[in-house]
C-alpha cells in the first residue's frame, strides 16, 4: 500500500511535493495565496482568457490541486487559483463574495446560511480526519497501532489524560509496552471544518466535551498547542516527540513513515484503521438512507460521523466536504466565468471523481461521491444562472 501511495505521490496528479513545501514554508505560501484571492493579482498564462479563484479548506486541498491540474490541462484558455486557508476563512469570503467559489468541510450554520441568499452546497467528496500521533517504544520504532475508543480520545484533548501510559490508554492496548511519557496535544488555530468533524465527532461520543466544549470550526480548546492548517498540525505532530493531533487522512498517508495513527473503536465495537474502504463504509450508511437535502436548502446537522452499528467496518471520523457557490454567479467577473466555473464543478462531480482515492490511481485518501449525492449534485447545478441567464450544462444522457 505504501509503495503504491509514493508512487502516486510521484506523479504531476500528486501532492507530496505541495506536501512537504506546505511542511516548511506554510505561512510564506499561506500569505501568497491569500493575496493571490484577496487582490485577484493573478498574470494569467499565455493563452488564458478565464480565471477563477476560490479559498478555504485545507482538508481537500490535495485533491482540489489535483483536479485544478487536470481540468486546467484540459482547457488551456482557464486558470484556477485555490488557497487553501480554511473553512472559516472559504466561508467568510464567498460571504463577503471576494472569491469566485468556496470550500468547507463543515456545512453551513443556519445563520451563516440565512446571511448568504442562494448559497449552494456542493458535496465534492468524502475524506476522513485521524488521529495521529509521535510515539516510540524502548527500541526508537514508531508505534503504529495504537488503539483508542472515543472517549479515551476526547479525555486526552480535554487534558484529563496526560501520559501515554495511563491506564485507560492501556486498556485498549494489552500487548503494547506504552511509555511514561507526557502527551502533547496539538490542534488547529485557525478556523477549521477539520476542527469542526474533529469535534462534532467527540461532541457525539463524550458527554462532557459535548457540555463542556461543543462543536465548532474554532472551539475553546483546554489544553495543547495551536498550528494552522492541516499542513501546520502535520508537521507539528512530527517534530514533537508525543504529540498526538487530528488531521486529514492525505496528509497522514503522505507522511505514514513518520507518525502512527489511532484505529478508533466504533459503534460496533470495532478497531477501525482510517482507509478508503472504512471511509466509504460510513458514507454508505447515510447516501443510501435517502435523508439528505438539496444542493439549495440548508445542510446543517447533515452528518456521517459516528455511524450506526450495524456498519461494523465503519471508520467513525469520516465526513462529507464542500464546495460554495451562489445560485446566481453575479460575483464573478462575466458570463465567461461564470460558464467556466459551472463546467469546472460538473466536471468535478463526474470525470473527475475518477481521479479520487488509491483504487483509481488517483489522490489517496479519499472516496469518490455515490452516485446519490452526484444526483443531488446534478439537480443543484441546473438551477445556476449568471444574472439570471442560464447557463450551458453538458448532456450526459
Amino acid at each position: 500500500m505504501k509503495r503504491a501511495i509514493q508512487k502516486i505521490f510521484k506523479s504531476r496528479r500528486a501532492i507530496t511535493q505541495g506536501t512537504k513545501v506546505a511542511l516548511v514554508g506554510a505561512a510564506v505560501m499561506g500569505t501568497l495565496l491569500i493575496a493571490i484571492v484577496i487582490g485577484f493579482l493573478v498574470l494569467t498564462p499565455q493563452g488564458a482568457t478565464v480565471v477563477i479563484n476560490g479559498a478555504g479548506a485545507t482538508f481537500p486541498f490535495p485533491i482540489i490541486q489535483t483536479w485544478i491540474d487536470e481540468y486546467t490541462d484540459l482547457n488551456s484558455n482557464v486558470r484556477i487559483n485555490y488557497a487553501s486557508i480554511g473553512s472559516g476563512g472559504g466561508v467568510r469570503q464567498i460571504q463577503s463574495k471576494t472569491v469566485d467559489f468556496g470550500a468547507s468541510d463543515a456545512p453551513l450554520t443556519v445563520e451563516e446560511y440565512e446571511s448568504m441568499p442562494g448559497i449552494l452546497h456542493i458535496p465534492e467528496v468524502i475524506g476522513a480526519d485521524v488521529v495521529a500521533y509521535h510515539l516510540k517504544d524502548a527500541s526508537g520504532n514508531i508505534i503504529d497501532d495504537l488503539k483508542l475508543n472515543g472517549t479515551v480520545i476526547a479525555d486526552i484533548f480535554l487534558g484529563k489524560i496526560t501520559r501515554w501510559n495511563d491506564p485507560a490508554i492501556q486498556k485498549h492496548n494489552p500487548g503494547l509496552s506504552l511509555p511514561n511519557e507526557p502527551i502533547v496535544v496539538v490542534h488547529r488555530s485557525d478556523g477549521s471544518g477539520t476542527t469542526f468533524i474533529f469535534t462534532e465527532y467527540l461532541a457525539k461520543v463524550s458527554v462532557e466535551w459535548n457540555q463542556t466544549v461543543g462543536v465548532g470550526k474554532s472551539v475553546q480548546w483546554p489544553t495543547g498547542i495551536g498550528a494552522k492548517g492541516n499542513e501546520g498540525v502535520t508537521a507539528s505532530i512530527i517534530q514533537t516527540e508525543g504529540a498526538i493531533g487530528y488531521i486529514e487522512l492525505s496528509y497522514y498517508l503522505a507522511n505514514s513513515d513518520k507518525l502512527g495513527v489511532v484505529h478508533v473503536q466504533n459503534q460496533a465495537g470495532n478497531y477501525i484503521e482510517p482507509t478508503e474502504a472504512s471511509i466509504a463504509a460510513a458514507a454508505a450508511a447515510f447516501a443510501q438512507a435517502g435523508v439528505l437535502p438539496r444542493g439549495n436548502d440548508s445542510w446543517e446537522g447533515v452528518s456521517i460521523t459516528d455511524p450506526p452499528a450495524t456498519r461494523t467496518d465503519a471508520y467513525p471520523i469520516s465526513s462529507l466536504t464542500y464546495i460554495l457557490i451562489y445560485q446566481d454567479l453575479n460575483n464573478v467577473r462575466d458570463l465567461e466565468t461564470a460558464q467556466a466555473l459551472l463546467d469546472f464543478l460538473w466536471w468535478i462531480i463526474h470525470d473527475g471523481q475518477a481521479l479520487v482515492g488509491s483504487q483509481n490511481d488517483g489522490v489517496p485518501g479519499y472516496v469518490p461521491l455515490p452516485s446519490e449525492i452526484v444526483t443531488i449534485n446534478e439537480n443543484t447545478l441546473k438551477l445556476v444562472t449568471y444574472k439570471g441567464m442560464p447557463l450551458y450544462l453538458p448532456d450526459i444522457s
